[in-house]
């Protein structure tokens, strides 16, 4: 396993194991843990533990400086209209990705509806649209799928 997947198996972990649903670490700490450089552990953090994938990262540097990751929690209603208003005007494909799966992992939507939807807005179902012009396309229909999910 690389070096990347321990430590961010690690911050999962810590996160998993708090009743509070976030874990505050130390940045030096954690790289003098897995024998890497600082800038590794930035990495891991800037990568797997976004906003698209439901977290918050608040880092607070100097000598008693700290990173804390939250884990967002949200009803399935307001995660959908967060992800909605996040989407914005454009969305390449992998953040479209990782806004479906953390609505997977919500429990919203099940794995075959993340591929459906995946399918949707994938570059081989937008073909016929010009290339610079896809990541627009592929904000309005995620969006409208998104909001068709949650109206009643």
């Amino acid at each position: 396993m690389a070096t990347s997947d321990l430590i961010a198996e690690f911050i999962l972990n810590a996160i998993d194991d708090s009743a509070a649903g976030s874990a505050e670490l130390r940045r030096g700490a954690l790289a003098e843990m897995f024998s890497c450089v600082p800038s590794q552990i930035n990495y891991v953090i800037a990568t797997r533990f976004t906003p698209e994938h439901g977290y918050l990262v608040e880092s607070r540097r100097g000598g008693g400086g700290y990173i804390r990751i939250s884990r967002v929690r949200q009803s399935p209603r307001a995660l959908v209209m967060h992800t909605v208003n996040a989407i914005g005007s454009a969305v390449d494909m992998q953040t479209a990705s990782a806004y479906l799966n953390n609505i997977h992992e919500s429990g919203l939507i099940d794995r075959p509806t993340v591929r459906l939807m995946l399918a949707a807005v994938g570059d081989p179902a937008l073909r016929p649209i010009a290339v610079g012009d896809r990541d627009t396309v592929r904000a309005s229909v995620l969006k409208q799928l998104l909001v068709t999910l949650i109206s009643e």
